[in-house]
């Protein structure tokens, strides 16, 4: 087995930010790079970032760290593109997909870490993180879902997948509010870096 791979969605378009939120200065690196520091801090076992809009920016910027990369050329058609183009790179024997959105770098590796051990702890096939009853990220999605995410229909996301088999979710319940949180708007990112 290789384990659990981190899929990040970092292909959308930024449209509410009006500029590509990713590259956005977080800490001393780029939100994006926060992202992939995060990951590579916690137990995940590697990681595939998915590009799309900005992909020759946001991959200058990512090429620094050992990550693969996936180029989601249907962008456009929302986050549920990108994690199916994430799930078609991961390695034969995979054991499970970690999804963590691009814009969520305050969520860290403990965080991460608290996800992985509920799974690992569980017989669950579907994990995800959650504060005070709300469902966010990240998640774990065991790979028998494989091809039940790649048919998934484009309007429909990851959600859709756990209200069809509601008696293999478990929740892991987190203090942190940062696990609902990402950025979205620039008075999102005001009130991140104001955490810092």
């Amino acid at each position: 087995m290789t384990g659990i791979w981190a899929i990040v969605l970092a292909a959308g378009e930024s449209k509410r930010m009006g500029s590509p939120k990713m590259l956005l200065p977080y800490n001393d690196v780029t939100i994006i790079e926060q992202v992939i520091r995060n990951l590579m801090d916690s137990g995940v076992d590697r990681v595939v970032v998915v590009v799309g809009a900005n992909r020759e920016e946001i991959m200058k910027v990512t090429r620094r760290y050992d990550v693969f990369h996936c180029y989601n050329e249907n962008y456009k058609s929302g986050m549920l593109s990108s994690v199916k183009c994430g799930f078609w790179s991961l390695p034969e024997g995979c054991l499970a997909a970690l999804i963590m959105p691009g814009d969520q770098p305050m969520t860290g590796p403990g965080e991460i870490n608290r996800v992985i051990s509920t799974f690992a702890e569980s017989d669950k096939g579907l994990v995800m993180a959650a504060h005070e009853g709300r469902r966010g990220h990240p998640l774990i999605v065991d790979m028998k879902y494989m091809d039940e995410v790649l048919s998934l229909p484009d309007g429909e996301g990851l959600r859709a997948l756990a209200e069809r088999h509601p008696e293999d979710v478990l929740e892991s319940d987190t203090d942190d509010p940062s696990v609902l949180r990402d950025i979205d708007t620039q008075e999102d990112y005001m009130n991140e870096i104001s955490k810092i």
